[in-house]
């Protein structure tokens, strides 16, 4: 049992890197988490940090004591929020993964209207373009774009991301003559996003009626390449060059006449927004009550694809 009442304090102090940081998180004393920690050394028989007047880290068996006490400590949590949430509104805790881009412009802006509704929980959100591992790493759900592999999490689709061809008013009126059709793009400098799999190779299908549509891959080059699309944006902006960009991005751009959208004839491939969560015996309200939040704004027709209206 003294072990067991010690997992909290251990992974407060393995999270956080060091005694007061841990003491500050917990709500304790220094002298009582290091007391706490050494207590635990001695019960186990094994040091688990390695101390340092510079730096704080957890040792061979420390590692392996963590990959369990995280695991437990998580587990424990989970139990007293399914206590509370017995007695009414959704309450603890909330860890969210985001996409970045997405995540400044769509998601981060709503928040503090869903605590507002939600004042009993408190939110951890993490924003990365990366793909952690939401069970080891303690996350409740998180947001994710494109093909998912198979896993253990349950997947309910958010949203659908359309992206298309944009440039400056400026580079536009100096090169509007050959900016007719997507087979001249191979003419022009298009600026990539580093992190698409299909970052050189653009796919345009008409809109016209299925017995007439054309469908065309571009091949385009260009002299810079970036792995975020605000800043690739920016670059449009500034007159760069021609970028493909989500119309989650160049949406309100197009909308205040800051970018042009070229080719509006054509569709390009779509992605799907999608809301993840480790498959568990019942989904906790606090979560549950995120997923409804973002469904319901996220409703067709998504506001963001207004693009050319006043």
């Amino acid at each position: 049992m003294d072990i067991f009442n010690a997992i909290p304090v251990f992974v407060a102090v393995a999270e956080h890197q060091g005694f007061s940081a841990a003491a500050q998180h917990l709500g304790v004393s220094k002298s009582a988490v290091s007391k706490r920690i050494t207590q635990l050394e001695e019960q186990l028989g094994a040091r688990l940090f390695h101390r340092s007047t510079r730096k704080l880290s957890l040792t061979e068996a420390g590692e392996q004591f963590y990959h369990y006490a995280r695991q437990a400590n998580r587990s424990a949590l989970q139990a007293r929020e399914a206590v509370e949430e017995l007695q009414g509104e959704p309450v603890g805790l909330l860890k969210v993964q985001i996409p970045m881009s997405f995540g400044q412009h769509h998601i981060t802006p709503h928040l503090p209207a869903f605590m507002a509704q939600y004042p009993a929980i408190e939110l951890d959100v993490v924003m990365d373009d990366q793909h952690h591992n939401l069970i080891e790493e303690g996350f409740d759900l998180a947001i994710r774009a494109g093909d998912l592999p198979d896993s253990r999490l349950i997947a309910k689709r958010l949203a659908r991301l359309n992206s298309c061809v944009c440039v400056s008013p400026a580079f536009y009126q100096q090169h509007q003559e050959k900016l007719t059709s997507p087979t001249t793009l191979t003419e022009f400098n298009c600026l990539t996003y580093s992190y698409s799999s299909n970052s050189d190779r653009w796919q345009f299908h008409s809109k016209a009626s299925s017995d007439n549509q054309e469908s065309l891959e571009i091949k385009v080059s260009g002299g810079y390449r970036i792995n975020n699309s605000n800043a690739l944006a920016e670059a449009v902006l500034q007159g760069l060059g021609v970028a493909r960009l989500p119309t989650f991005i160049a949406g309100e751009y197009i909308r205040r006449g800051e970018l042009v959208e070229l080719f509006p004839q054509y569709d390009m491939p779509h992605k799907d927004l999608w809301l993840l969560f480790p498959q568990r015996e019942f989904l906790p309200k606090k979560s549950r009550a995120f997923i409804d939040f973002f469904q319901q704004l996220f409703s067709e027709p998504l506001y963001w694809e207004n693009i050319h209206s006043d």
